[in-house]
C-alpha cells in the first residue's frame, strides 16, 4: 500500500509518498520562511497564495522520486485541519481531485492526528502510549488509545509553547523563525547557573494537581527582563543568558507537567500498556534540551521515550500520508464532499481549558 500525502496547513508546502511498510519512498517540504521573515510570523494569505503556486510542482517531484504514476498509489491523504483555513483548502482541493480524476480513495487527516502518529511511522510504537503534542498553536497532553481515539489530560489555558518560544525570542531581538534561533542562543550560554541566577522566570501551575499548561506569564516575564536590560542594542551575552534561562524554565515545566500525567496514564493504562511509551510530536519536539529534559523523566518510570527525526517533527507530507495508511487500513475513507475545519480536536469530549 503506497499514500500520497498533502500538507498545506501553514507555512511549509510538502507533499510525500509512504508505503505500509513504514518506508518514506520521497518526501519534499518547500518552506516559506523567506516569504514571510519580514513580517515576523505567518501571514496567512502568503502562505495560501504560496501553496497555490508550488504544490502541483511538489507533487510532481515526490511522484518522479517515488517513480510512480498516480494510478499506481493506493490512496490521497491531505491535511482537512486543523490550521489557517486558506492554506488548508489549497491541499484539501488538490487532494480531492487527484483522488476524483484516479479513482482512488480520499483520506482527510487530522493535522494533529498525523503528529501524533509519527512515532509509530518512525519507531512503530504501540497503543495505547501517552502523547506531548507541543507546537507552534498546540501543547496537549493525550492518551492515544488507537487511531482516531484520544483522550486529553491535560492542555494549555492560553499560549501554546511553540507560540510562547517565538515571541520570547522576538523580544529579545533573535530573527525569525524564534524557536530555533532561541535554541541556537542558549547554547552559547557561557554560565547556565549565572544565567538562572540573573533572570529568574516562573513555572506556571507546577503547584496544581492537574496537568494543564499555561506559558502568558513565562512570555510577559521575559519581556519584564529585556525591559530592565541596559538601553541600546542588545547584548549576545545577555539574550544567550536570558535564551538559557528560558529554556530551562521551559524543561523544567514540561517535566513537571508530564510527570503528573505519566502517573495517571499508568493508573489507567498499565494493564493495556506491556511497554509503556512516552511520545513527544510537534515542532517544539526538535528542541534538544526538552527532549533530553522528557528522556531523563521517562527512564524514572521505565518507559520508552520516543521522538521522531528533527526533519519529521515540523509539518511534513510523510505523516500526512502515514495517517492516510492507518486509515486505509482500518478502512477509512472520505466522501469528496467532506469540509475542511479550521479547529479539530483531537479528544473532542475534552473539557475547556481551565483557569
Amino acid at each position: 500500500m503506497k499514500v500520497l500525502g498533502i500538507e498545506t496547513s501553514c507555512d511549509e508546502t510538502a507533499a510525500a509518498i509512504v508505503d505500509e511498510q513504514r518506508n518514506i519512498i520521497a518526501n519534499l517540504v518547500l518552506s516559506q520562511l523567506d516569504e514571510h521573515r519580514a513580517f515576523g510570523g505567518v501571514v496567512p494569505e502568503i502562505a495560501a497564495r504560496a501553496h497555490i503556486d508550488h504544490l502541483a510542482t511538489l507533487i510532481k517531484a515526490a511522484l518522479e522520486d517515488a517513480k510512480l504514476k498516480p494510478e499506481e498509489l493506493d490512496g490521497i491523504a491531505a491535511t482537512c485541519g486543523p490550521g489557517l483555513i486558506g492554506g488548508v483548502m489549497v491541499g484539501m482541493m488538490a487532494g480531492k481531485a487527484m483522488a476524483a480524476a484516479h479513482k482512488l480513495p480520499f483520506i482527510a487527516v487530522n493535522h494533529l492526528e498525523a503528529h501524533a502518529l509519527t512515532p509509530r511511522l518512525t519507531d512503530d510504537v504501540a497503543f495505547p502510549y501517552l502523547l506531548l503534542l507541543v507546537s507552534g498553536g498546540h501543547t496537549q497532553i493525550l492518551a492515544a488509545e488507537d487511531v482516531g481515539s484520544y483522550r486529553q489530560i491535560g492542555t494549555t489555558i492560553d499560549d501554546a509553547l511553540g507560540e510562547c518560544f517565538d515571541k520570547s525570542a522576538k523580544l529579545m531581538g533573535l530573527p525569525y523563525p524564534g524557536g530555533p534561533n532561541l535554541e541556537k542562543a542558549a547554547k552559547e550560554c557561557a554560565d547556565p547557573a549565572s544565567a538562572l541566577e540573573r533572570f529568574p522566570l516562573p513555572r506556571p501551575l507546577c503547584d496544581r494537581p492537574d496537568c494543564d499548561f499555561s506559558f502568558s506569564g513565562l512570555k510577559t516575564a521575559v519581556r519584564t527582563h529585556v525591559d530592565k536590560l541596559p538601553p541600546g542594542p542588545l547584548r549576545m551575552e545577555d539574550v544567550a543568558a536570558l535564551a538559557c534561562a528560558f529554556e530551562h524554565a521551559v524543561c523544567e515545566i514540561l517535566v513537571n507537567r508530564c510527570e503528573k500525567a505519566i502517573r495517571q496514564f499508568m493508573q489507567q493504562y498499565g494493564d493495556r500498556a506491556k511497554s509503556p511509551s512516552f511520545v513527544i510530536a510537534g515542532g517544539v519536539a526538535a528542541n534538544q534540551a526538552i527532549r533530553a529534559s522528557l528522556k531523563d523523566l521517562t527512564a524514572r518510570y521505565d518507559m520508552s521515550f520516543s521522538a521522531p527525526p528533527g526533519k519529521l517533527c515540523s509539518d511534513n507530507g510523510a505523516m500526512i500520508a502515514w495517517a492516510g495508511i492507518e486509515r486505509l487500513r482500518m478502512g477509512l475513507s472520505d466522501p469528496l464532499d467532506i469540509a475542511a475545519r479550521p479547529r479539530w480536536p483531537l479528544d473532542p469530549d475534552a473539557e475547556q481549558s481551565r483557569t
